[in-house]
């Protein structure tokens, strides 16, 4: 019978913590230099960015115009922004979108993400209606073909439908100023 060896049993295992902590010492100095040089750690990529957007043909909202289509993207630079009464991020963006429909600075139009549309009428209503046009999408098609991943996220559209920028999340004073007026501007 051979007799096990207790310190060598004890000495592997001791490191394993160390192993541990540095990996994660690893991750944090990581999402810290991205986010010292501007990346966001929210920051989501698309591959979608200088591509022709998807075809889509989104019905409205009831008594709200006509549909949404692919080719009333690509009439003049416009925003495109999924949205949807759920989402709790969307009335935290939704005074800047509106904003940005009273100074007429781009259209807006929008995408009611997975909403009945009897809510989407309702909010609208309630928080006020920035959009020139609005398609739906209760079944995510739309949705998937832009890479959407979730509620709110925001494209910028060049008239000749090519996606030019997205932006993932709420939409702040400070990122309208600093990425999406300048991107706007450098199209236009």
């Amino acid at each position: 019978m051979q007799k096990i060896n207790k310190n060598s049993w004890y000495k592997q295992w001791t490191l394993l913590p160390i192993f541990f902590v540095l990996i994660l010492i690893t991750i944090f100095a990581k999402r810290l230099a991205d986010v010292s040089i501007d990346n966001s750690p929210s920051y989501i990529p698309t591959v979608l960015i200088n591509t022709p957007i998807p075809n889509i043909n989104l019905p409205p909202l009831p008594n709200r115009g006509s549909k949404l289509t692919s080719d009333d993207l690509k009439k003049e630079i416009s925003l495109l922004n999924f949205w949807g009464s759920w989402c709790v991020a969307c009335v935290m963006e939704h005074p800047i979108l509106m904003k940005i429909a009273e100074q007429k600075i781009i259209p807006i139009h929008g995408i009611a993400w997975r909403d009945a549309p009897q809510n989407s009428i309702k909010w609208l209503e309630k928080n006020g209606d920035p959009y020139s046009l609005i398609g739906q999408d209760p079944n995510s098609k739309a949705a998937i073909a832009f890479g959407v991943t979730g509620a709110p996220e925001t494209f910028i559209i060049g008239d000749d439908g090519v996606i030019l920028y997205k932006h993932t999340g709420p939409i702040s004073e400070k990122v309208w100023k600093e990425k999406f007026l300048p991107l706007i501007s450098k199209y236009r």
